[in-house]
């Protein structure tokens, strides 16, 4: 059964806008907004994808990705309906674009997702596979119940929550991975059809909070690849976040995506442009499929072997074994 939503407020006439992300959709009477999944109800905001997740599992953590939390550990991963994207290249459309009109999922309390994480000796909730955002009322609760439970709580997400929602989540949450897909405002508009600078502004506040962060970029082919673009980007993420905050490279894989079906795989050649591009701008570390070892910066000794997800810390600690500098602050 949907629940009053939170982060909205009441417009005349029986609309409604809803305040939890920097769409600030106008909602009228009956009519649901930009993410499919809230809903106007004769003049109250109801969501429709509490307790309904479309799936969950356990996964290594270094597969959200997160490579320098809780390195070697497993999370309960959970995602349910909706995004306030509409990102052409997306792998996960089949949940994150989906009505919440057409859930049918059976309802799973947030006590039953702790108790599956304790069951299972995860130390972390993963909040993930659609945009965490457009699911927050049920977010909230389950780490909070995490929380008490010493679990910690991860979020992967695009970014894009209102200030207000923001403020909600940095008490709650302690790790995010935020995608940062260009420097371009042109493709946020083009590709993801919202705004790049509200997503700036996000990362800056999770850089100056205790939340640790790490960040993803995708890169597409002929729409977020260009050498141009990526300097800017690492630029921005050496200058504005800090030089130690870890940058994923990823490949873009036509097959599984919405709808770029015409678009190339990224080449092995453009990832390692972009990684040396990571490097030019001062950034410590760096991953893609040919770096998954996290190195340490000040001399070059392994601190965390990784074949895929299968990960080797060899020093629990998160120390460098040669010169003993701090390289993990989370493990």
């Amino acid at each position: 059964m949907p629940i009053e939503a939170k982060c909205y407020h009441v417009l005349p006439d029986r609309a409604v806008q809803c305040d939890l992300c920097h769409h600030f959709c106008k909602i009228r009477d009956g009519h649901s907004g930009f993410c499919r999944v809230r809903i106007n109800r004769e003049g109250k905001l109801f969501t429709l994808n509490y307790g309904r997740p479309a799936s969950v599992g356990i996964d290594p953590v270094e597969k959200k990705p997160l490579n320098h939390f809780l390195p070697g550990t497993r999370t309960l991963s959970l995602g349910t309906f909706g995004c306030n994207f509409r990102c052409g290249n997306c792998q996960n459309w089949e949940i994150s674009q989906r009505s919440g009109k057409d859930i049918q999922i059976p309802f799973r309390s947030p006590d039953s997702i702790v108790q599956d994480a304790l069951d299972n000796d995860c130390p972390s909730i993963s909040c993930t596979y659609n945009e965490p955002t457009v699911f927050i009322e049920y977010a909230l609760d389950i780490m909070t119940k995490a929380q008490s439970a010493d679990l910690k709580n991860i979020w992967v997400s695009n970014g894009y929550m209102s200030g207000s929602c923001l403020d909600t989540v940095l008490q709650l949450v302690d790790a995010v991975n935020i995608d940062l897909k260009s420097m371009d405002e042109s493709f946020y508009r083009k590709i993801c059809g919202t705004f790049l600078q509200p997503v700036l502004d996000n990362l800056k506040r999770f850089a100056l909070s205790n939340v640790h962060l790490e960040i993803t970029t995708l890169l597409i082919p002929e729409h977020s690849d260009s050498p141009e673009m990526l300097r800017n980007l690492a630029k921005f993420i050496a200058g504005e976040l800090g030089p130690g905050v870890p940058w994923h490279i990823s490949v873009f894989v036509p097959e599984i995506s919405w709808k770029m079906h015409d678009i190339p795989h990224t080449t092995t050649e453009t990832l390692e442009r972009a990684y040396y591009i990571g490097k030019e701008a001062g950034l410590l570390y760096i991953y893609d499929a040919s770096h998954e070892d996290t190195l340490c910066p000040q001399c070059g000794k392994i601190v965390i072997e990784r074949h895929r997800y299968t990960t080797i810390c060899h020093d629990t600690a998160g120390h460098c074994p040669g010169c003993g500098k701090l390289v993990i602050v989370n493990s």
